[in-house]
């Protein structure tokens, strides 16, 4: 196992992983896991996810009625705007669906998660939770995580002397990049979904892709039919560019910049989640504008846990962390940005290493 050197660890140094398996009573994280559950915070909260779907809903509906009722007009852009916020507030409720922390069951979880995923934003459910699943195994590990494989972007500079193509191209200038390259994201995850309907392990492909062209031809015939061309044009790329740069820094904060793993020895499941994730401090907004992902730690943790039980849950996690001298790492949102920022910008050094010497 290595460690990032770019990778800042905050509050101390790794301890040595743990020698207790996971799974027996006597580890760390079987301890810790009985902390929560004494407290109640793996228990449901129906109320909470049943107003947070509602006022989701309304608030999708409320921009496509805005939408309806403003016609053929240029304040249309700000319409786009709010469409943005609420695809990416339907984003992350599709989060929260994946990891059954609204239903116990996974056959309603996957069926509002196509809903709202697939139909709702044009998403596919299956191919965004094949991804996430593996992402949450193996965090930050630059062979397992497909967060960190090098494509447009290298995570370490292991990862930029081996790159290729357009990631060797814009690598060693990523950092300044990354924001404006934020704006693609929202047409990058369209694309990820369709194309993933090639692969054979995609679940319920029909299904999948039939919902995804429904949004597709509802989303362009409502376009093109209420507004005029060019109108149409701009709103979908003004849409698209915000709804893709809120998703990005929304998830941005939580890894990037933390320690990352290559080889086949990982730590214990404890010090594999915290060590690779960073909580982002704020208040109720935060937390709203986040969907929860500001607690990455306990998240990561703890996946099925509600959104709502975070806030509470982080005081064990933090208190616990601290008893047993795993670091835990939490800090203001600009400055979870300038941490992920400052980490590319070093991962790319041998790019710009190699064109100086050139």
């Amino acid at each position: 196992m290595t460690i990032s050197p770019q990778a800042p660890v905050a509050s101390g140094t790794p301890t040595a992983p743990s020698r207790t398996s996971d799974a027996g009573a006597g580890s760390d994280f079987a301890r810790l896991s009985r902390r929560i559950a004494e407290a109640g915070l793996m228990k449901r909260r129906p109320g909470y996810y049943t107003a947070r779907l509602g006022l989701v809903t309304a608030l999708l509906a409320a921009g496509w009625g805005a939408f309806l009722v403003l016609g053929d007009t240029w304040w249309q852009l700000a319409v786009a705007a709010l469409l943005a916020f609420g695809f990416g507030q339907v984003a992350l409720v599709a989060h929260d669906l994946a990891h059954r922390q609204v239903f116990r069951r996974g056959r309603p979880s996957e069926t509002w998660g196509r809903l709202f995923g697939n139909l709702g934003i044009g998403m596919s459910y299956g191919w965004w939770m094949n991804k996430h699943t593996r992402h949450h195994a193996n965090p930050n590990h630059e062979e397992l995580d497909p967060d960190v494989a090098p494509d447009i972007l290298v995570w370490s500079t292991a990862q930029a002397r081996d790159s290729r193509g357009l990631a060797r191209l814009i690598g060693g200038h990523q950092a300044w990049l990354f924001f404006p390259l934020l704006t693609l994201e929202g047409f990058n995850l369209h694309v990820a979904s369709v194309r993933a309907l090639r692969s054979p392990a995609m679940k319920h492909r029909v299904l999948e892709g039939g919902l995804l062209l429904l949004h597709l031809a509802a989303y362009v015939s409502a376009l093109f039919l209420v507004l005029s061309p060019g109108k149409a044009i701009a709103f979908l790329f003004v849409h698209q560019c915000l709804f893709g740069v809120y998703l990005g820094c929304t998830f941005a904060p939580n890894h990037k910049g933390m320690p990352t793993f290559t080889g086949d020895e990982r730590p214990d499941f404890l010090r594999r989640q915290v060590l690779t994730s960073r909580n982002v401090r704020g208040g109720r907004l935060t937390d709203v504008m986040l969907g929860g992902l500001n607690y990455q730690i306990e998240h990561h943790l703890f996946p099925s846990m509600p959104t709502p039980h975070l806030r509470r849950a982080q005081i064990i996690v933090r208190d616990y962390c601290a008893e047993i001298g795993v670091p835990y790492h939490e800090t203001g949102l600009i400055r979870s940005y300038r941490e992920a920022l400052t980490h590319m910008h070093r991962a790319g050094e041998p790019i710009r290493r190699q064109r100086g010497a050139s």
